[in-house]
């Protein structure tokens, strides 16, 4: 797990759009700015830690009110403007993601972090629906909330086939304490439990990732590395623009349909009880 979270988001941000700071009246947790990608320009969107900010509980990377807001703003304007394009032509969104959590802190509950972090979710699910191609490039750690909030609701999620990836619902800690097992016992579940791993290439093996993309350091990209993901996320892009605004590949995919058997068949049991209604 990576001991720095933020810093692989952040490079990867000023890698792909050559901007080191936060935009004119954005918080400095978030950075956004429209870059070129292939032929077309995106909006690319990033919560970064700021040991600065006036809300502790976002100081090492969670997204927190203000960065849910922030994300919402910057989402918000690129569908307004792009309303009246068409589908073709609308920006995509890359949404660069290394996020220790969502904020807890009782300051974030009683102003209403819920909303916040709903706000942002919808406006990335908002986007996806409206024909922005919306993809995550997850750097580094996707945790809890913070993910919901930034990133999950893309097209396409690509994550680097690394050790310091983590995309899961909860820290080991907090997991090893709910299920009442050690973290060691945790860890062994995870061999044979696909979901309950924290290993990203189980994380693959349910369908919800559309490439694990390889680099030697994550952390420190190279001229080819970054050349590299350029053409992965073009890639994403064009396979976006040729499926569905819907999140259905994630159960379409041959990795789902092998290890999530259970659930698409619970899934598909339920339809048929709902149409027949």
């Amino acid at each position: 797990m990576s001991e720095h979270v933020g810093l692989r988001g952040r490079a990867w941000f000023e890698a792909l759009t050559g901007i080191k700071q936060p935009s004119t009246g954005d918080p400095g947790t978030v950075l956004a700015s429209e870059a070129q990608i292939g032929d077309e320009t995106a909006l690319f969107l990033c919560v970064v830690p700021n040991p600065s900010s006036r809300f502790p509980c976002v100081r090492d990377g969670q997204v927190g009110l203000e960065e849910a807001f922030t994300l919402a703003h910057h989402l918000r304007r690129v569908i307004a403007q792009d309303r009246e394009k068409p589908k073709a032509r609308k920006r995509p969104v890359v949404a660069v993601v290394d996020v220790k959590s969502q904020a807890y802190g009782r300051r974030e509950e009683t102003a209403g972090i819920f909303f916040a972090a709903a706000a942002s979710s919808d406006a990335y699910a908002s986007a996806r629906m409206a024909g922005h191609p919306v993809i995550s490039l997850v750097a580094g750690q996707a945790f809890s909330g913070g993910f919901l909030t930034h990133g999950y609701q893309a097209n396409r999620i690509l994550a680097f086939d690394d050790s310091g990836i983590v995309i899961h619902a909860m820290h080991k800690e907090a997991a090893a304490r709910i299920t009442r097992r050690s973290v060691a016992e945790l860890e062994e579940l995870g061999h044979e439990i696909a979901p309950m791993s924290y290993d990203v290439r189980d994380y693959a093996k349910l369908g919800l990732l559309y490439k694990l993309l390889h680099v030697d350091d994550p952390q420190h990209p190279t001229t080819a590395d970054i050349e590299a993901i350029r053409h992965d996320l073009i890639d994403a892009i064009q396979d976006t623009r040729r499926g569905a605004t819907d999140l259905s590949n994630r159960l379409q995919s041959d990795a789902a349909k092998q290890t999530r058997k259970a659930g698409i068949a619970v899934r598909t049991a339920l339809e048929a009880q709902w149409q027949n209604a």
